[in-house]
């Protein structure tokens, strides 16, 4: 019986969440890639439900750090296993650490990623054949290792993105639909690959599968380094230590765009929800909060959540300053036609990282906090700050009409998302604990 005849729920900031027919017991669940953003939100999202998620088993090289298990309750820890599998290795290798491990399997969800580092100084993803070669093996590897260990899903899903809609090569169509063609023809894309591959293992094991799109993704790891708004949270701390205002990187048409984003939680319940529904069975979906936030609303936040006194100072005016970024046009677009897409920068976010007066700053906080503050992310400038500022690009929107129509009626405030992630981010060690216990929702 689907999840239709159920009322809704709401778990503390997520609203409106599907309920299931309780005669749904005693699944278990492989969640790959656990100690990241997704994986580790997913994991959480299953285990709050014990009569219908007996068991997960957490697949990674390593397991996820005690301090983020922390953020779970006993009851859930005790139903997570950790089972220490590289999927770089060869398949024979995979299946046998899974046999080992008496490993079963109702339902799998595949978040296992790597990000080689791009040369210094070029765009994120910029270096595509190499993402492809590793992470096309990654699924490939484990895809093969399931056949050889027996193990058959009655449902594979896998995470990919915005990027399989070319939003981060240029000029794209906006909603992004579900159905728009991939475009193929512009660069290598693994999630292309991958899907490819999922889909025939699917077919060649009778099995079914779902794919899931989301946006920039918002939730708390201890590895951060991919979590776009993690280093403005950094900016508005070290800001707020020498008295600054926070000032913004981009022009007024970036300070005002309608940026959406996906938060990791409500993206778990958007997973399970597609895995547990027959109706959506082979289907991709969009994943984001349907929560718009313009960086406009996001710093008035950001400046109090930090205490930043001289607040916030508006875009530059004056567009002889800032450095321009043009995009490809015409044919090398994801549209096939159009004018370039224009960015503006005042000034990097990285070279800021850089700024040895701001690694001071934040040396300073991590003095005062007397322990609690032990990660710093200006040990690793590029690597810590890259993503922070390709969220400044405007990339268009993902349409939800397709989860929606189907049933889907999940919502979180940004705002909400956000706050809370920066507070686990405190507990976990990563940020300076904010000076106000509640956000502002935007209602």
């Amino acid at each position: 019986m689907g999840s239709e005849h159920h009322p809704v729920q709401q778990k503390g900031i997520y609203h409106n969440l599907p309920t299931f027919d309780p005669s749904i017991q005693n699944l278990t669940a492989i969640v790959t890639g656990a100690n990241g953003i997704s994986g580790f939100h997913t994991m959480r999202v299953l285990l709050e439900s014990p009569d219908r998620w007996s068991k997960v088993y957490a697949l990674s090289r390593r397991p996820p750090p005690k301090e983020m298990m922390a953020l779970l309750p006993e009851t859930q820890r005790r139903r997570v296993q950790h089972v220490a599998v590289d999927f770089l290795d060869e398949p024979p290798k995979i299946a046998e650490a899974m046999s080992a491990a008496n490993i079963g399997a109702d339902y799998i969800f595949f978040y296992s990623y790597l990000q080689p580092r791009p040369p210094p100084g070029a765009a994120a993803w910029s270096n595509a054949e190499e993402l492809v070669k590793v992470n096309s093996a990654l699924l490939d590897n484990f895809l093969q290792a399931l056949t050889l260990s027996k193990i058959t899903p009655r449902r594979f899903l896998l995470q990919t993105g915005a990027k399989n809609y070319g939003l981060h090569i240029g000029r794209a169509r906006t909603p992004a639909v579900e159905s728009d063609p991939q475009p193929t023809h512009l660069e290598p894309n693994f999630y292309y690959a991958q899907e490819k591959s999922l889909l025939a293992y699917c077919a060649a094991n009778k099995t079914s599968w779902n794919v899931i799109r989301p946006a920039w993704i918002v939730g708390a790891v201890n590895n951060a380094q991919m979590n776009a708004l993690h280093p403005f949270a950094i900016y508005a701390a070290v800001q707020a230590q020498k008295g600054e205002a926070l000032f913004f990187p981009g022009d007024w048409d970036a300070w005002q765009f309608e940026a959406h984003h996906s938060t990791a939680m409500l993206t778990g319940y958007l997973s399970e929800w597609a895995v547990l529904e027959d109706k959506c069975k082979n289907e991709a979906f969009n994943s984001q909060d349907t929560s718009p936030l313009s960086w406009d609303r996001f710093y008035e936040e950001l400046a109090r959540w930090f205490d930043v006194q001289k607040c916030v100072h508006p875009p530059e005016e004056d567009l002889s300053k800032y450095h321009e970024i043009v995009g490809r046009a015409g044919k090398e677009t994801p549209m096939g036609y159009g004018p370039p897409m224009v960015s503006r920068s005042l000034f990097s976010l990285v070279d800021w990282a850089r700024d040895s007066a701001n690694k001071a700053a934040w040396e300073t906080l991590m003095e005062d906090s007397h322990g609690r503050l032990t990660d710093n992310p200006f040990d690793d400038p590029e690597a810590d700050f890259t993503f922070g500022e390709a969220a400044l690009v405007g990339l268009g929107s993902l349409s939800m009409n397709k989860a929606r129509g189907l049933g889907w009626t999940g919502f979180v405030d940004t705002i909400e998302a956000v706050f809370q992630m920066y507070s686990e981010m405190a507990a976990l060690g990563m940020l300076p604990n904010m000076k106000v216990n509640k956000p502002k929702p935007l209602i």
